[in-house]
């Protein structure tokens, strides 16, 4: 009796480990330091595993290796927009979208953008949704900040695509 039970248990926990968003495969990782600080690991997912510049559906996770504000997200998000473009009104409506949706992320909180064929944009904390953005210049928008050629993090950004 016991042994059906450990093993349940065992696929259980196994599935909860799995950190591999469903029907996708990782294109590459990579992790943030400010200084010599880690900030955050993030991971790159499509569907094969090879990443196409426009290519939908796909997801980005940030795991946070320390505790993070919303107020702090929102304005690193709107300082690099600024950086690689000048802000117009639609990034100025979504950084206040943004400053409603996002929570204040914790060590080992997952926050992901899933963008799916359409180009919507839908943000999940921990798995659970925190709601979407349906304009689809949103969504390469904000993975510019990553995976742009002009990205303050170019390493980061080889890392990613699985280039380093």
């Amino acid at each position: 009796m016991t042994r059906p039970i450990l093993l349940v248990v065992a696929l259980l926990v196994a599935q909860c480990v799995s950190a591999t968003p469903s029907g996708m495969q990782m294109v590459g990782q990579a992790r943030l330091h400010f200084m010599f600080w880690p900030v955050y690991d993030s991971r790159l997912y499509t569907p094969d595993g090879e990443f196409q510049e426009g290519q939908r559906p796909l997801r980005l996770e940030i795991e946070y290796l320390r505790d993070v504000t919303s107020a702090d997200l929102v304005e690193h998000t709107r300082k690099e927009w600024q950086r690689l473009q000048p802000l117009a009104v639609p990034e100025q409506e979504w950084l206040q979208t943004l400053s409603g949706l996002w929570p204040d992320v914790g060590k080992n909180d997952v926050l992901a953008l899933a963008l799916d064929e359409r180009g919507r944009s839908t943000f999940l904390l921990n798995g659970r949704s925190l709601g979407s953005m349906d304009d689809p210049a949103f969504g390469q928008r904000f993975l510019d900040i990553w995976l742009s050629p002009a990205t303050s993090r170019p390493d980061l950004r080889l890392a990613l695509l699985g280039r380093d």
